[in-house]
C-alpha cells in the first residue's frame, strides 16, 4: 500500500471495527433483554433480522446516492450514526413506556452507519494503489473479526467486573470508537473507485452479466452461514450446551471470532501465494463439516470446537466474494458493491431468522435451529463451481 493512503487504511481498519461493535454488542445482552424487560425470544429475534434488515435496505439506497454526495460525506454520516445509535441505547430503552421499542430505534440508528459503513469501507481499500489487493481485502475483513474479539472480550470482562446491570456504561464507551473514526475521515486521502482506464458500468450493463446473480447469491449464503452462527453463539452455549454467561461468551461467539480472525489474517498475509478460488472452495466444505459437528455432537466441548471451525471456514466467504467480484467486474464501482453489502446482509438476516424460526418450532432447540442453516454452505459451495465455469468462458 502507498505511503500516501497509510491513515485511510488505518481509518478503514478502525471502520470495520466500529462495524464489529454494532454486530456483535447487542446479541450479547440478548438474554439480559428477555430477563430484565420481559422481552419474549421471537421478539429478540427480530432485532438481528431488523439490524440487518435496516442496513440492506441502505445498502440499496446507497447505489443511488454515495456518487453524488461523495466517500467522504458518506463515511462521515456512517460514524457519525454508529456513535448516535450506541449512545440513545444507553437511555432509550429506559426513557420509552415499551423498552423493546427504545431498543430497536437505537439500532435503526446505528444500523445507519453499519449500513453505509460495509458499502464504502470495501471500495476504498480496493481503490488504494497497490499489489496483492486480494491479500488486501482478507486483512481488511479480518479487522471486522478482531474487532469482534475486541468487542466481546472487553465486555465479558466489563459485565464480570461491573455487574451485566451497567450495560448502559459500556455502550457509551463502545460509542467512543466510530467518534474516533469520525475524526479520522475528516482528512485521510480517498482514492477513485473505479480504476483510471476502466469504463464505470452503469446498472444495465452491470446486471447484464450472468456473473453478478453468481455473485450476488454467493454474497447472501456468505452472511447467512457466518451470521447463524455467529448471532447464536452465545445463547447456543448457555441454554443449548448449558454454560454460564461469562463462559459462554469466551467459548462462544469469541473462539468463533478468533478463528474468523485467524483465517482472514492467513489470506492477508500469504494470499499471494494461495489460489483464492481453491482457499475458498476448501473452507466451503470445512463449513459444511463444521456444522455438522456443532449440531450432532452430544459434548458440549465438541461443539464448540464445531462453531470455532465454522469460524474459520467462513472468515473468507465475504472478503473473498467481493475480490472475485472486482476480478470479474473491474468497471462495477459503488452499485456493484452496494448491491453486492445488500446481498450479504440479505444474508446476513436470513441466516440467523431462519435458526430462531426453526428452533422455535421445535421446542427453542438451538441445535435444530443451526442444523436448518447447513444449506448456506451447501448452496455456496455448489455456485463456486458456478462461478468458476462462468469466468472460464
Amino acid at each position: 500500500m502507498s505511503n500516501k493512503y497509510k491513515y485511510t487504511t488505518y481509518a478503514c481498519y478502525l471502520g470495520y471495527v466500529v462495524q464489529a461493535i454494532i454486530n456483535n454488542f447487542v446479541p450479547l445482552l440478548f438474554l439480559t433483554f428477555h430477563n430484565t424487560y420481559g422481552i419474549p425470544m421471537w421478539k429478540i429475534t427480530f432485532l438481528v433480522t431488523f439490524n440487518f434488515g435496516l442496513q440492506l435496505l441502505i445498502d440499496f439506497l446507497s447505489a443511488f446516492f454515495v456518487d453524488k454526495a461523495g466517500y467522504r460525506l458518506s463515511m462521515l454520516i456512517a460514524c457519525g450514526a454508529a456513535g448516535a445509535g450506541l449512545i440513545s441505547l444507553s437511555f432509550l430503552p429506559d426513557l420509552m413506556p415499551d423498552p423493546f421499542l427504545g431498543i430497536v430505534i437505537s439500532i435503526m440508528i446505528y444500523a445507519i452507519g453499519g449500513g453505509l459503513t460495509e458499502v464504502l469501507i470495501s471500495p476504498i481499500i480496493e481503490a488504494i494503489p497497490g499489489d496483492y489487493k486480494e491479500s488486501a481485502m482478507s486483512l481488511l475483513h479480518a479487522m471486522y473479526s478482531w474487532g469482534s474479539v475486541f468487542v466481546i472480550l472487553l465486555s465479558t470482562i466489563f459485565f464480570h467486573l461491573m455487574g451485566t446491570g451497567n450495560w448502559q456504561k459500556l455502550a457509551i464507551l463502545w460509542a467512543i470508537i466510530p467518534a474516533l473514526d469520525f475524526i479520522m475521515f475528516l482528512t485521510v486521502p480517498i482514492a477513485p473507485v473505479v480504476p483510471d482506464g476502466v469504463q464505470k458500468m452503469d446498472f444495465k450493463k452491470l446486471f447484464s452479466s450472468p456473473i453478478i446473480y453468481v455473485l450476488l447469491i454467493m454474497m447472501i449464503c456468505s452472511g447467512a452461514s457466518e451470521q447463524a452462527v455467529s448471532q447464536w453463539a452465545s445463547t447456543f452455549a448457555e441454554s443449548g450446551l448449558n454454560i454460564s454467561k461469562t463462559t459462554g461468551d469466551l467459548l462462544g461467539p469469541m473462539l468463533f471470532s478468533v478463528t474468523f480472525g485467524i483465517s482472514r489474517t492467513i489470506y492477508g498475509i500469504y494470499g499471494k501465494k494461495i489460489n483464492l478460488l481453491k482457499f475458498y472452495f476448501a473452507c466451503a466444505i470445512m463449513c459444511i463439516g463444521a456444522y455438522l459437528i456443532t449440531v450432532l455432537s452430544p459434548y458440549p466441548l465438541i461443539s464448540l470446537a464445531g462453531c470455532a471451525i465454522v469460524g474459520f471456514s467462513v472468515g473468507i466467504f465475504w472478503p473473498g466474494t467481493f475480490s472475485l467480484a472486482a476480478s470479474a467486474l473491474p468497471g462495477g464501482g459503488t452499485i456493484m458493491y452496494s448491491f453486492l453489502a445488500l446481498a450479504g446482509d440479505v444474508g446476513c438476516a436470513t441466516g440467523p431468522t431462519v435458526v430462531g424460526l426453526v428452533s422455535s418450532r421445535f421446542s427453542d432447540s438451538l441445535r435444530i435451529g443451526i442444523s436448518a442453516a447447513i444449506v448456506f454452505p451447501i448452496i455456496l459451495t455448489v455456485l463456486l463451481y458456478i462461478y468458476n465455469a462462468k469466468k472460464r468462458c
